[in-house]
C-alpha cells in the first residue's frame, strides 16, 4: 500500500539513506521532528518489510499525549484507520506481522534491565523527548536490540540540549556560533557511523505555522534570549537552561579526614526513582556519596546501604516525610532516622541552603552529577523559569537537600535563591 506524504526535503534522509542505524531528529521548535518519526514509523507499518517497533518516553504517560497522538493523527490524515488493529487503551499498533508499542522506561539500574530485554525482538524504536534518557538507559536499550529480521533503526528526536549532554558528547562536535556567546552549532563528527543528523527549526516548516506563531518567536529574541538560542533556533548552551545548583565539583575518592556528618532519602517505586545518599563533611565543604538509586528499591534495601557506611548508628537520616510508614519500617531496621521539614516554602528554603555551601560529588556517584546537571527551574509555556523545580531530576537533589538543610539555617542576609524576571512592556509614545 502506498501513502503520500510532503515533508521538507531536508526530512527527507531518514527515508532516502539506508545506512543508518541511528537517526537524530534534533532542532530548534516547530521544524515537524515528531511530524516526520511519525510518517517514517508509519510509513514502515504500511511496508511489506517486516517491522516490529516501540514508541518511547523516559515515562509510559507521556507517550500518549506525543508520541501515540502524533501517530493517531497520522492514521487519520491518510484515512487509514481501518487498515490496522488498534488497541487504543494500550497504545498498540498492527497491520499484519507488523506492529508498534508503546514502552516507557525510566532512570534505574537493575529494573530497567529487565524491562528491555522484552524489546530483544524489535527493530524499530522511536524516542521522544530523547534528551530525557540518561546515557545508561540508552546504552542498555541499544544492546539489548538484537534481531536479525530487519535493520534496526533507532529514531532519537528532542530539542538540542546543553553541552555536557551525553548525546552531544557521543555524536557531535560544538561550534561556537558566531552571533551569541555561551551557545553552540552542533555538527555531526566526521568519523561518526551509521548516523544521520535532520536539523533544523520552524522555518523549514513555515507552511504549517500561522504567522502569529512566528511572530511570538521572533519576540522571544528580545523578551527571553536564552530561550529564543536554544529552543527557537535549535543551539546548545553552555549549561541548562534554568539550572538551579551550579559550582559543584567531582572527587574521585572520599578523603580520610572526612567526617560522616548525614545520609539523605527520597523515597520512590516507579516511575520515580529512590535515592540515597551519605554527606560528609570535609575542610567546610560537603561531599556527597550516592548509596543506591532506582527503581524498586525496597525499604530493606535502602536500609542496608546506610547500614554498610562505617560509623552509620549515631549518624541521622533525613528522609522524605510524605512516606511516614517508610520512615517506621527503616526505624525498626536499626536506621536512625526523621522526616523532613514539609512546611511551606521548605523546598526553597532546602535549596537556598544547599547554594550557600561548596559541594562536591564523588566519582562513582553518576545519577546524583546528571541530576545535579538537570536540575532545573519550571518554565511556563513562554520559556520563563517559575519558582518550582522541574520534578524530572529532582529525587536524587531532594535526598541531597534534605540533610543540608537539617544541618544549616539559611544565612538571612543572602539574596533569594530565585528572582521573578522583570516582564518588558513595549510602551508607545
Amino acid at each position: 500500500m502506498q501513502v503520500k506524504y510532503e515533508i521538507h526535503e531536508s526530512h527527507a534522509p531518514i527515508w532516502e539513506n539506508e545506512n543508518w542505524r541511528y537517526a537524530i531528529i534534533m532542532g530548534g521548535r516547530g521544524n515537524g521532528r515528531s511530524g516526520t518519526a511519525s510518517r517514517f514509523v508509519l510509513s514502515k507499518l504500511l511496508g511489506k518489510d517486516y517491522i516490529r517497533g516501540a514508541i518511547m518516553r523516559a515515562v509510559h504517560g507521556d507517550i500518549r499525549a506525543s508520541c501515540w497522538g502524533e501517530l493517531m493523527d497520522r492514521v487519520q490524515e491518510q484515512n487509514l484507520t481501518e487498515e490496522f488493529s488498534i488497541a487504543d487503551s494500550d497504545m498498540f499498533i498492527k497491520r499484519g506481522q507488523n506492529s508498534l508499542r508503546a514502552h516507557g522506561f525510566k532512570a534505574s539500574s537493575g529494573s530497567l534491565t529487565a524491562k528491555l530485554k522484552s524489546l530483544a525482538g524489535y527493530n524499530t524504536i522511536w524516542i521522544e523527548e530523547a534528551e530525557e534518557i540518561g546515557e545508561e538507559e540508552f546504552r542498555i536499550l541499544d544492546d539489548s536490540l538484537r534481531t536479525v529480521k530487519g535493520k534496526i533503526r533507532i529514531i532519537l528526536t528532542l530539542n538540542t540540549p546543553q553541552k555536557n549532554h551525553w548525546i552531544l558528547n557521543k555524536w557531535f562536535n560544538l561550534i561556537p556560533h558566531e552571533e551569541v556567546k555561551g551557545f553552540f552549532t552542533p555538527v555531526i563528527k566526521d568519523d561518526t557511523k551509521n548516523v544521520i543528523h535532520i536539523s533544523g527549526t520552524w522555518r523549514e516548516n513555515n507552511v504549517n505555522m500561522d504567522e502569529f506563531t512566528i511572530e511570538r518567536y521572533g519576540n522571544y529574541k528580545y523578551t527571553n534570549p536564552n530561550y529564543y538560542w536554544q529552543v527557537i533556533e535549535g543551539l546548545s548552551p553552555e549549561q541548562k537552561r534554568g539550572k538551579i545548583f551550579n559550582g559543584w565539583q567531582l572527587i574521585d575518592e572520599i578523603p580520610d579526614e572526612a567526617r560522616l556528618e548525614r545520609f539523605g532519602e527520597d523515597y520512590g517505586w516507579f516511575p520515580d526513582p529512590a535515592c540515597a545518599v551519605a554527606i560528609y563533611y570535609w575542610n567546610g565543604s560537603y561531599i556527597i556519596d550516592e548509596l543506591a538509586y532506582g527503581n524498586y528499591l525496597s525499604n530493606d534495601y535502602l536500609s542496608d546501604k546506610i547500614k554498610e557506611v562505617p560509623n552509620n548508628r549515631t549518624v541521622k537520616t533525613i528522609a522524605d516525610s510524605s512516606e511516614p510508614k517508610s520512615i517506621e519500617e527503616q526505624k525498626k531496621s536499626g536506621v536512625n532516622i526523621k522526616g523532613s521539614d514539609r512546611a511551606k516554602g521548605s523546598v526553597q528554603y532546602r535549596i537556598k541552603a544547599t547554594s550557600q555551601k561548596k559541594i562536591f560529588v564523588t566519582a562513582r556517584s553518576k545519577n546524583v552529577w546528571e541530576s545535579y546537571e538537570n536540575f532545573a527551574w519550571k518554565e511556563d509555556k513562554d520559556g520563563n523559569p517559575l519558582n518550582e523545580p522541574d520534578h524530572t531530576w529532582s529525587h536524587a537533589m531532594d535526598a541531597v537537600t534534605y540533610p543540608i538543610a537539617d544541618l544549616h539555617k539559611v544565612t538571612a542576609d543572602l539574596p533569594p535563591v530565585y528572582d521573578a524576571p522583570r516582564k518588558r512592556t513595549n510602551v508607545g509614545i
